[in-house]
């Protein structure tokens, strides 16, 4: 976001709720309706499914792009995705009314997360991250807003959150603009310039 600023861009950072791939497109879509003008809306991780959901809703998203995230088709939910990818990431499930959220193993945190960042900011990471809702990985996706967006896609070669192959198979799919990076999925903090430069050629490309 500094570095964003420091160019002349406007940055928003929307709390995504991680209540489910449904509810959390319903809550983005809202929060997109609130901003007037062109849209980069970009996505990590889990975010990538949220955007490629919500962004359908808003004639002012101009572009998508994806940092490490995920892509999935209609029908698809990110859980089928994830499946692809091997090992299975090494969760902790907590029962709450209504569902079970899940969050990384604190003891595999670095491992998955963020090989290539210093120990003690992975455990701060890892300390404050926050459950999400098994209906995040478990509802479908509805729209495809990479059909008609253009998207751009950071592919990290070093992340064992998603697979690098399986990264590739979905940025393809979609028809994404892509590069790879030597980086773990915490790539938006061992590699901000990486993803700096995407965003902003997907800003200057759509303008």
């Amino acid at each position: 976001m500094e570095r964003l600023r420091k160019d002349g861009y406007p940055v928003r950072a929307i709390a995504n709720p991680l209540r489910g791939l449904t509810s959390d497109t319903a809550y983005v879509s809202s929060y997109l309706s609130t901003i007037d003008g062109p849209v980069v809306l970009v996505g990590h991780s889990y975010g990538g499914a949220v955007i490629t959901n919500s962004a359908a809703s808003d004639p002012d998203v101009k572009a998508l792009v994806y940092i490490a995230g995920f892509i999935p088709a209609k029908g698809e939910t990110v859980g089928d995705l994830a499946a692809k990818s091997s090992p299975p990431i090494p969760l902790i499930s907590t029962a709450i009314p209504g569902g079970t959220d899940v969050s990384i193993d604190l003891a595999h945190f670095r491992e998955v997360f963020a090989g290539d960042v210093d120990e003690t900011t992975a455990a701060n990471l890892a300390a404050v991250q926050r459950p999400a809702n098994t209906k995040a990985v478990s509802d479908a996706g509805v729209e495809e807003a990479f059909r008609t967006i253009p998207s751009w896609s950071l592919i990290t070669r070093q992340d064992h959150a998603i697979a690098p192959d399986v990264q590739r198979f979905m940025s393809k799919r979609a028809g994404s603009h892509t590069e790879e990076v030597n980086a773990s999925h915490a790539v938006m903090i061992s590699r901000p310039d990486a993803v700096t430069h995407m965003i902003e050629d997907a800003a200057r490309d759509t303008r």
